[in-house]
């Protein structure tokens, strides 16, 4: 039984992976040998990417656009994705880059982000997922979407 805890970190470590922990009644609740997240990021600290996604994508369109970040190279296919949902975004992380997924997401990411860290930062709008499997003209969007991400991560 011990085994496996030790290797899902292995496996974890080696993809790159950095576990989450809940923390529940302060510092001394967590284990000795194993430190907690404090939660988000300071706000000196800024991630690449960030994929914002409405909720309730089917599991077709979220393969077709894993694969679509995958193929962009590893900045794009670790980006925290997160998910619209009734009450929005809630705590959005101060990245270079946002990838949206259409314009109720783009809202969302409005409302949520403040004023300074959306001006400094670079946003692509792209369709819904449900568009991007659906319509041919709407997965060009999604790729040239990507590419101007890619130069906009190149470039920060």
């Amino acid at each position: 039984m011990s085994a496996m805890p030790e290797r899902r970190e292995r496996l974890l470590k080696v993809m790159g992976v950095t576990p989450w922990r809940l923390r529940l009644g302060g510092a001394s609740s967590g284990s000795a040998g194993q430190p907690a997240n404090d939660g988000p990021a300071p706000a000196g600290d800024r991630v690449s990417c960030v994929v914002i996604l409405p909720a309730g994508a089917s599991g077709r369109e979220l393969d077709l656009l894993g694969r679509a970040l995958r193929a962009f190279g590893p900045v794009t296919a670790r980006a925290a994705r997160l998910e619209v949902g009734e009450r929005g975004l809630g705590d959005v992380p101060a990245a270079s880059a946002y990838l949206v997924f259409g314009e109720a997401q783009a809202r969302a990411l409005g409302h949520d982000l403040p004023a300074a860290v959306m001006s400094a930062a670079h946003i692509v709008l792209v369709d819904t997922p449900a568009a991007i499997v659906t319509d041919p003209a709407a997965k060009r969007r999604l790729w040239n979407g990507l590419r101007a991400l890619g130069r906009a991560l190149r470039g920060a």
